[in-house]
Parts: C-alpha cells; sequence; structure tokens
C-alpha cells in the first residue's frame, strides 16, 4: 500500500471525533490547575487562603496564553483557573475544538510548570455561547464564584488557624449563610470588605491602546505611536458593573 492510500485510511480514526465551533457562536475557554491543592499546599507550600506569589504566577500564564497565537478579547483568573473569550473571528485550527483544548491545556500547563519549577498541569473545556447575553452570564458566573470561594476559604483558614483539625473546620462552616460567616470572621477581628478586591473579585485582562514616544525612521523625528498592551485589572467591580464592563469589552 502507497502512503498517501496508508495515510488517508488511517487519517479517519484521527480525525472522525472532530468537532468545529460554529460561526456566530462565541468560544470561553476554562482551564483548571490538576490537583493544585497538594501542589500549593504540600509541594509549594504557599499561603493560605491567598498567596500574592501563587496570583502573580496565574497572571503570568494568563498573559501567555493571550499572546500564543489565539485571538482573546478578555481572561479572567481566580484561585487556579483561567476563563479565555475568544473573539468571533478567531479561525485558528479551523475553530476545531480538539485542537483548542489540548494546545490550550499544554501551553498552561509548560508555563505554568516553568515558572514553578514543578510539573504543573491544566485541563481545558471550552463553553459554545451563542449570544452576548450568555458570554456575560458565564463571566459573571464566575466572578460570583469567586466572591462564594474566597469568604470560605478565609472562614475555613481563620478556624485551622486557631488550631481546629481539617474536619472540625469543615463542620464548623456547614450550613452558614454569607451573613454568619460574615459574622465568624468578625468575631475574629476580619472585615471581609477590607479583604483586597483581587482575592474577592479575581483578575481581568484584556487589551488598552496606548502612546509611546518613538522616532521616525526615515526623517529622524519625535512621532507619538500607537501600542497594544495587556492591561491587568486587580480591581474588578462586582455585581451588573461587572456585567456592563464585560458588555463593553465585547
Amino acid at each position: 500500500m502507497k502512503f498517501d492510500e496508508l495515510d488517508k485510511k488511517m487519517r479517519v480514526f484521527e480525525t472522525a471525533a472532530d468537532y468545529c465551533v460554529l460561526p456566530g457562536l462565541f468560544m470561553v475557554a476554562r482551564l483548571d490547575g490538576r490537583s493544585f491543592t497538594r501542589l500549593t499546599k504540600e509541594v509549594c507550600q504557599f499561603e493560605a487562603p491567598f498567596d500574592q506569589c501563587f496570583r502573580d504566577l496565574m497572571v503570568a500564564t494568563t498573559e501567555s496564553l493571550m499572546t500564543c497565537g489565539f485571538r482573546v478579547l478578555y481572561a479572567y483568573t481566580e484561585s487556579d483557573e483561567i476563563s479565555l473569550l475568544f473573539s468571533l473571528e478567531d479561525q485558528l485550527f479551523g475553530r476545531k475544538l480538539r485542537k483548542y483544548n489540548s494546545t490550550l491545556a499544554a501551553e498552561a500547563s509548560a508555563k505554568f510548570s516553568l515558572l514553578i519549577g514543578e510539573v504543573a498541569t491544566f485541563d481545558c473545556r471550552i463553553s459554545q455561547l451563542p449570544s452576548v447575553e450568555l458570554v456575560v452570564d458565564y463571566f459573571r458566573w464566575r466572578n460570583e464564584d469567586a466572591a462564594r470561594n474566597a469568604l470560605s476559604a478565609y472562614c475555613y483558614w481563620t478556624l485551622r488557624k486557631e488550631c481546629l483539625d481539617e474536619q472540625a473546620a469543615t463542620k464548623r462552616l456547614l450550613g452558614l449563610s454569607v451573613r454568619q460567616k460574615n459574622e465568624l470572621l468578625f468575631q475574629y477581628g476580619i472585615n471581609f470588605n477590607d479583604v483586597p478586591n483581587w482575592q474577592k473579585r479575581g483578575i481581568g485582562m484584556y487589551w488598552e491602546d496606548y502612546e509611546k514616544p518613538a522616532i521616525n525612521p526615515i526623517t529622524g523625528e519625535d512621532v507619538v505611536a500607537q501600542r497594544r498592551r495587556i492591561k491587568k485589572d486587580y480591581d474588578l467591580p462586582m455585581k451588573d458593573e461587572y456585567s456592563e464592563f464585560v458588555k463593553r469589552l465585547l
């Protein structure tokens, strides 16, 4: 059998499960760290509940994903997860889901591993969203998830630092409302409103235009050049204000 015939015969098995995202559908990728609890608490021993060094590693990994060939309009990271909103015009890999999932997971895993000096892996899944409203709802969902998780994490680690073991701290928080969790923290001298916003709301990253002094290579005159850079927003709004913020990016 000639190679061309063999290649055609076997390629079918490799591509039979290919699914492409239809034109007009927004794609949002969500990447999650695999076994990051062990990595951050046992291997690297980052500070709990939040560590600025770990935050910076996630921001750097997110920035790498925004500049590795995809047309990313907006990126959002909280805890050990990253969400990426792609332009409707992004046609990389013919919009094949398996290529997006595998490439993004590989890029994030490689970048984070190099930064931290340990083996770290991410998984990836793509949401296909047919409207601007659903895109906004997606990021509103992750934003509010960040706030909920931050409150629970502060409560849990406050109790752990008060010498409660893992089981006792978990049991103490079981069934508590948001108001009750805030009261619990207040009893230990913590006002959750004073917690840094990046911990409660996550971090947004998007492109912005800026002006940079330059020299015209032909005339040698001083000019102002237009450039683009990634804006890192550590003070995101919440609720309806955040929804409007995401709409403006679209």
